[in-house]
């Protein structure tokens, strides 16, 4: 399968947080959609009892079966089957930033050129015409998407030397001011005890405690509301990771802090020419400008 989107993420479960409505909408109308993945996400903090025992500190068993969550999830954006960068385990959850997963072996923040070339051979071989992954800030700062971007920032140029100029690249973000106003939607509705309140235990988020860019840097919104079950149902195949309030506006992971199923996913085009752009000089369609 060659063409279409390639989407690099860092961990299961970060296809379908950032960019499951964009999976399954392109999905929707016909066009490749492949999402490699640079880890297990070994280090994950898992929710409820069921799988406990299976945490980096116990029988360190949770990438296995965040395989299959990931499988499901794909399943439900019916996209290919899951690819994980130089093969399943090949590179290990970093964990966050000074912490002792960290220094464990094979850990993701130190797979260097072996990393960048990698990718570029998977580059080479389904030749995207669309790539996406997270800003340099890896969206909200962990060491494991902040190294995926910059594997993918590598690879890029890398590729094309060696025939195949992918023609846009793309950044995930979340539109700080689109984000405002769906919590404050959440937090309204909360307040006056109306129906779709959050579950017990769940609250609100801090302002600036979800992670989001500026608004003016912005320059490609995806309208996904036609993919909003899908995403939903994929949110809820990584039922270690996260869980969906009942109904289905909001997620949380294991800090219960709610967040909203965003009807937009929001994009920043870093390579390739931008297509036609709406009245709020926005594209609004991430293959917009391509033959």
């Amino acid at each position: 399968m060659t063409g279409g989107l390639l989407l690099v993420h860092a961990h299961p479960d970060d296809e379908s947080i950032t960019t499951g409505g964009t999976i399954a909408h392109y999905r929707r109308r016909g066009v490749p959609v492949t999402v490699l993945t640079c880890t297990l996400g070994e280090e994950g903090e898992v929710i409820g009892d069921e799988w406990a025992q299976l945490t980096a500190d116990r029988a360190d068993q949770l990438g296995g079966y965040r395989i299959l969550e990931l499988t499901r999830a794909l399943q439900a954006l019916d996209a290919a089957p899951p690819r994980f960068l130089g093969g399943a385990g090949h590179w290990r959850d970093s964990g966050m930033a000074g912490t002792p997963a960290a220094e464990k072996p094979r850990v993701f923040v130190k797979s260097g050129d072996e990393a960048v070339q990698a990718l570029t051979e998977v580059i080479l071989e389904l030749r995207p015409q669309v790539v996406i992954t997270y800003d340099p800030n890896g969206g909200y700062g962990h060491p494991d998407h902040i190294r995926a971007h910059q594997i993918t920032t590598a690879a890029i140029p890398a590729a094309a030397e060696r025939g195949w100029d992918t023609p846009k690249f793309y950044w995930t973000v979340t539109d700080a001011d689109m984000l405002r106003q769906h919590t404050a939607a959440l937090a309204k509705r909360t307040v006056d005890g109306l129906p779709g309140r959050l579950p017990p235990g769940w609250r609100l988020p801090a302002e600036g405690e979800l992670a989001s860019v500026p608004s003016r840097t912005v320059t490609t919104t995806l309208d996904v509301s036609d993919a909003l079950a899908a995403k939903r149902a994929a949110l809820r195949a990584h039922a270690t990771q996260v869980t969906v309030a009942p109904s289905g506006r909001e997620f949380a992971l294991s800090n219960n802090v709610a967040q909203p199923v965003l009807p937009e996913e929001c994009f920043v085009l870093v390579r390739g020419r931008r297509g036609s752009v709406g009245s709020d000089g926005r594209e609004h369609d991430l293959l917009a400008g391509l033959e």
